[in-house]
């Protein structure tokens, strides 16, 4: 099943989506799925980011052959930063090159959106708290990371976390295609299998550090083959078994 939100004229909703149909739901699909009566045609939407989190939990170097590109440590146990919610976006929305920076990447990751409340999850029983997944891009500035030695400021601009283009509930999520598209050319192309804590994993260590709410993501993590965009670049982020999130970089 595909969860998406959409807006129609003055109007935003969860809904289902059924091919090109989409089928409006009472409210967001934690609880139950709702459906409200209203279907629309997906041409006479427009796709929102998917979800609403109060936080979106990130998983730094959690594919060796990155952390290698980066010539830093691969870290033995998940490393955890966060990225405020007032940087989140969806398909198609414009992702603003910050003045600030001389240096603006992509990072293509697979998206965990949290599905009810949990905490201190015990190993083995992550699965039971996921919603499903999305497509998600971890924009950075990198010159900024570097040159901080943290990375709040790097990670946090306005407009730095795409996400979308919608909730795919069912997906064999260790074991998916992952890519960065940048103006039509492939550059990362990797698989999930490679990470080296999978999600079951980061959902317990996370939640025993914080509580995690519905509608929260966790970003798990990019593969080798970061690059820097430019303004007018078109990047795409591609999980196989979700789908293709698009956006434009502007000033």
């Amino acid at each position: 099943m595909r969860f998406i939100r959409a807006q129609y004229r003055n109007e935003t909703f969860y809904a289902i989506l059924d091919g090109e149909k989409v089928i409006r739901l009472q409210h967001a699909p934690y609880d139950a799925v709702a459906p409200e009566g209203s279907e629309y045609a997906l041409t006479d939407i427009r796709l929102l980011a998917p979800v609403e989190p109060s936080k979106i939990v990130c998983v730094g170097k959690n594919y060796k052959a990155h952390a290698d590109e980066l010539k830093e440590d691969h870290p033995e146990e998940p490393l955890l930063f966060l990225k405020p919610n007032t940087c989140v976006i969806g398909p198609e929305d414009e992702i603003i090159y910050p003045p600030q920076s001389k240096r603006v990447d992509y990072e293509a990751e697979l998206a965990v959106v949290i599905g009810k409340k949990a905490h201190h999850v015990a190993a083995g029983h992550g699965k039971e708290y996921i919603l499903g997944y999305t497509c998600l891009n971890d924009v950075t500035a990198r010159d900024l990371q570097r040159a901080d030695g943290q990375w709040t400021r790097s990670k946090s601009f306005d407009t730095f976390c795409p996400i979308g283009p919608w909730i795919e509930t069912e997906l064999e999520e260790g074991n998916a295609g992952i890519r960065s598209i940048l103006n039509g050319e492939v550059k990362q192309d990797s698989n999930t299998c490679m990470m080296t804590h999978n999600i079951d994993k980061l959902i317990c260590y996370i939640s025993a550090c914080m509580t995690l709410l519905p509608g929260d993501v966790i970003a798990t993590g990019t593969p080798e083959g970061i690059a820097p965009m430019n303004v007018g670049d078109v990047i795409e982020i591609e999980v196989d078994g979700i789908g293709k999130l698009r956006n434009r970089i502007t000033k």
